[in-house]
C-alpha cells in the first residue's frame, strides 16, 4: 500500500496508528514524544490511499474538512502536532518547478490582490468577533507576561509598535492593511495623531470606519479602500501589520521603493509580518487554495535584498519567537468555545477547515520555523535614537491600556 510506505518513511518519532478505508490498521512511529500521545485516524474513503501520498499537504487538510478523515483518538491538534515534529521543516524547495510556479502563485497585481483579501477577509464579521479578541487584532499577540489574556497581549503588541514608531502629536501615520481599525484608532488616541488606514476588504472597511466615528475619531481617522500602490503624499510615519504575508516576492522591491516615496525625509516605519527561519520554500498547497490564497511568509533573506534596493536603512529587526503559536492557541480555544454557533452562522465543512487552518498554522509556529518579525526602517540614519531604550521608556508610558472596543 504506497499510503502505508509513505506514513511509515515520514513518522519516525511518536505513534500514530491508521485505519484504512479496508478497516485495516497499520502503525507507525518510533521514538516515544512525551508531550504528544498517541494518535489513531480513520479514512473513510478508499480514494484517500493514492490521493494523500501523492499529495499530503493538499489531500489531508481537504479530508479533514470533508469528514472523510476523523481522528479517533487524540485530538486534530495531535495528530498535527506528530506530523509537523516528524517533518520539522516546512520545506518545498526541492519540487519540481518550485521557483516558476510559486512566481505565478504570487503573481498580486492590483484586481488579483483584492479577490484574494475578500476571499479570507470578507468573510462574516461575526466569525471573526467570535475568536478574536475585543479589538480585532488578526496578528500575531506579544505575550510581554506569560499569563496575559488574548487582549492583553493584543494591546500590549500595539504598544510595542507604538513604542518602535517613536509617534508625536501632528504627525500624519499611513497604516497598511488596516483591518478592522484597531491599530490606527489606538495610535490616534496614544498620540494626538492622523492617520489613512488602508485596506482592500470591503467588510473591514465599513467596520472600520463606524469604529473611527463611534470613538469621536472622525476627524483624525480616515478609512480607504486602497492598495498599497495606489496611495500619493508623505507621511511621518508607516506601519503595516500582517499585510506583507500577500505582497508576495515579485513584488517586494515595489512595495519598499512605494514606502520609501510615502515615508518623508526623517521618517520611520514599521514593518510586522510572518516568516520563515529555514530560508526561502513554497505556501502549503492547502493554505494557498482555501485560506490565504497568493499569500506567502518570507524568509528575511528574501526581504533583506528588496529593502537594500529600495535607499531605507533597517533601523532594528525583532524575532517574535513563539508569540504567535500562543497566539493561535488562543484563538482555537475561543472558536472551540463559539464553534456551535460558528456552525450556524456558516456550515460544519467550514469549521473543520478552520480547526485545521489554526492548528496547523499553530504547529508550523512551534515545529516548523515559522515566527514573526518586526523591522523598523528609516529613509535617514539619524531618525531614531542610537539605542533601543526608548522602546522600553515609550512601551511603559503606553501600558496595555486603550483598547478600543468594536463599535457594531
Amino acid at each position: 500500500m504506497l499510503l502505508a510506505a509513505l506514513l511509515a518513511r515520514l513518522f519516525r518519532r511518536g505513534e500514530l496508528t491508521l485505519i484504512d478505508a479496508d478497516g485495516h490498521r497499520h502503525r507507525f512511529g518510533g521514538t516515544p514524544l512525551p508531550d504528544v500521545p498517541p494518535v489513531t485516524i480513520r479514512l473513510h474513503d478508499r480514494r484517500l490511499h493514492w490521493r494523500l501520498p501523492l499529495n499530503p499537504g493538499l489531500a489531508a487538510g481537504e479530508a479533514y474538512a470533508d469528514g472523510t478523515l476523523t481522528v479517533e483518538r487524540g485530538s486534530l491538534r495531535d495528530l498535527l502536532a506528530l506530523a509537523t515534529i516528524n517533518q520539522a521543516r516546512d520545506d518545498h524547495s526541492a519540487l519540481p518547478l518550485w521557483r516558476a510556479t510559486r512566481l505565478w502563485q504570487q503573481f498580486n497585481p492590483i484586481r488579483r490582490a483584492r479577490r484574494n483579501v475578500a476571499h479570507h477577509y470578507d468573510l462574516s464579521g461575526a466569525l471573526y468577533e467570535r475568536f478574536l479578541d475585543a479589538d480585532r487584532q488578526y496578528s500575531c499577540a506579544y505575550f510581554r507576561q506569560p499569563d496575559m489574556s488574548l487582549d492583553e497581549a493584543q494591546a500590549a503588541k500595539k504598544a510595542h509598535i507604538a513604542a518602535k514608531l517613536l509617534l508625536a502629536a501632528g504627525q500624519r501615520v499611513l497604516d497598511i492593511g488596516a483591518g478592522w481599525g484597531g491599530l490606527a484608532l489606538t495610535l490616534a488616541q496614544a498620540a494626538e495623531v492622523e492617520v489613512l488606514g488602508i485596506t482592500l476588504s470591503e467588510e473591514q472597511l465599513a467596520i472600520a470606519r463606524r469604529r473611527a466615528e463611534a470613538a469621536g475619531l472622525g476627524g483624525r481617522v480616515r478609512f480607504e479602500l486602497m492598495d498599497y500602490r495606489q496611495v500619493q503624499g508623505r507621511f511621518d510615519r508607516v506601519v503595516s501589520v500582517g499585510m506583507f504575508e500577500h505582497v508576495g516576492v515579485p513584488n517586494y522591491r515595489t512595495f519598499f521603493a512605494t514606502l520609501c516615496r510615502l515615508l518623508a525625509a526623517d521618517g520611520v516605519a514599521l514593518l510586522h509580518a510572518i516568516g520563515r527561519a529555514h530560508g526561502p520554500g513554497a505556501t502549503n498547497p492547502w493554505i494557498r487554495k482555501y485560506i490565504f490564497p497568493g499569500g506567502y511568509s518570507p524568509a528575511l533573506s528574501e526581504v533583506l535584498p528588496a529593502i537594500e534596493t529600495a535607499d531605507l536603512y533597517v533601523t532594528d529587526i525583532e524575532i517574535l519567537r513563539q508569540h504567535y503559536a500562543e497566539t493561535l492557541l488562543e484563538w482555537q480555544h475561543r472558536f472551540q468555545a463559539r464553534r456551535a454557533e460558528i456552525a450556524q452562522l456558516l456550515d460544519e465543512r467550514f469549521c473543520r477547515m478552520w480547526e485545521f487552518y489554526l492548528a496547523g498554522a499553530e504547529m508550523a509556529f512551534r515545529n516548523q520555523g515559522h515566527m514573526a518579525f518586526q523591522i523598523q526602517l528609516a529613509r535617514d540614519v539619524q531618525a531614531v535614537p542610537l539605542t533601543r531604550d526608548y522602546m522600553a521608556e515609550a512601551e511603559a508610558r503606553l501600558g496595555t491600556a486603550g483598547v478600543v472596543r468594536a463599535a457594531e
